[in-house]
């Protein structure tokens, strides 16, 4: 069996190797099939984990507060009649009424009008947060520390830099004990930030990489913002619930204070990063079919062409048939040597294939900037489909020159 698979295997070879050009040709739809198959498989995966990284990132057992911005003083002022606005006091009734807190922190922002050095890049936003905030978001030290409680309840005049922040600012050497002013307020840096992942698209969240951290109270005490009248006494509070906790579940809670305490007025948001988890993992999952479907017809394109060239074959080999059929070859001889062909073709496109699928996913990560990520998985199927679809294209040629009348092949011109 196995002599006999190696003599249809060297015949199906020497058979291709004699129309070189054609069967190239004819493979080269398989190549671009698996090779598309393979890229847009990297394609999806690399996207997929980077959105899922960030969404971790934000925190899985985390409640994200929201404040939203009046448009106008007009709109202001109707909100005003109903609502305070998102304050302190709501996070002293959130403290004191939501189970399974663990911590939270309220947040206040400012885009500086001045900043010394002045930065190379754009300007960092200026972040007011208590020292749970690193917490909360899993905030990494590279360089230095984080500003602590007593620094918090002393309103000191220290900050914690971003790492686009800190080399915009202060270039690559260290940071540590060197002095930053934003606006007229001169912060020493005490730490900087590991590399955060940047908003994939997967949530609403600012650049923590380009961002100057300094404790809440000295944001309250030593900072003043013109466009302040639009915006409410605070821009944000995030929420660490306990281990265990239902994120889902509290967060109807939240809802619920924050209605109360705001008379229903819409005038914040609540996000909850384990929902978008779940959802952003059953979106790249459709978008993962979707592209690996539109790959696949290249695949089928590369099948009818394997069909149609078998065919060719079969026809201007009748006589060969039929000279092998008059020797004693049976039906199944014949169908097994034009298969072998088309399973040669498939499997010789599906090697070539992968390995334009690695160039092709180097190509799109190197040239767009995007991240692709090549699984072995992703290279068996693409290559286990392509050898299928030799199988399933090749049968029915490979059956029809079985069906051949061997007197009638013989007479064939």
């Amino acid at each position: 069996m196995i002599r006999q698979f190696g003599w249809d295997l060297l015949e199906a070879a020497n058979n291709l190797r004699a129309q070189k050009t054609r069967s190239l040709l004819t493979a080269l739809g398989i190549v671009f099939g698996v090779g598309s198959v393979i890229g847009m498989l990297a394609i999806g995966a690399g996207a997929r984990e980077q959105s899922l990284q960030f969404i971790e990132q934000l925190g899985v057992r985390n409640i994200l507060i929201e404040s939203r911005p009046a448009m106008s003083a007009e709109e202001l002022q109707q909100r005003r009649r109903a609502s305070p606005g998102l304050t302190e006091r709501d996070v002293r009734i959130l403290e004191a009424n939501l189970e399974g807190l663990e911590v939270l922190s309220p947040k206040r922002t400012l885009h500086p009008a001045k900043v010394l050095p002045k930065p190379s890049g754009s300007v960092p936003s200026l972040f007011g947060v208590r020292p749970s905030y690193a917490v909360i978001h899993n905030l990494q030290v590279q360089e230095g520390r984080y500003f602590t409680a007593n620094e918090e309840t002393s309103s000191a005049a220290v900050c914690v830099l971003g790492q686009s922040a800190k080399v915009g600012l202060l270039g690559y050497q260290s940071a540590v004990g060197r002095y930053i002013k934003i606006n007229d307020t001169w912060l020493m840096v005490v730490g900087v930030l590991r590399e955060q992942i940047v908003d994939g698209g997967a949530g609403k969240s600012a650049d923590r990489n380009n961002t100057v951290f300094i404790p809440f109270n000295t944001f309250q005490y030593r900072f003043w913002e013109a466009s302040r009248f639009l915006k409410d006494e605070l821009d944000g509070v995030d929420i660490r619930l306990k281990e265990g906790a239902d994120s889902i579940e509290s967060a109807k809670v939240v809802n619920a204070i924050l209605n109360s305490t705001h008379r229903n007025t819409e005038d914040f948001s609540v996000t909850i990063p384990a929902a978008l988890l779940a959802q952003q993992k059953r979106t790249q999952t459709i978008f993962t079919y979707v592209m690996v479907a539109i790959a696949a017809i290249s695949l089928l394109v590369g099948g009818i062409g394997i069909m149609n060239i078998v065919l060719a074959t079969v026809l201007e080999r009748t006589r060969e048939i039929g000279i092998r059929r008059a020797v004693g070859a049976r039906r199944a001889d014949i169908v097994r040597q034009f298969l072998t062909e088309s399973v040669l073709i498939s499997g010789a496109g599906g090697i070539l294939g992968v390995a334009f699928g690695l160039l092709l996913s180097w190509l799109i990560a190197s040239a767009a900037e995007w991240k692709t990520i090549v699984t072995s998985g992703s290279i068996i199927v693409a290559f286990t489909v392509s050898m299928a679809v030799g199988v399933l294209f090749g049968i029915y040629p490979a059956v029809k020159a079985a069906e051949i009348d061997p007197i009638d092949a013989l007479r064939y011109e």
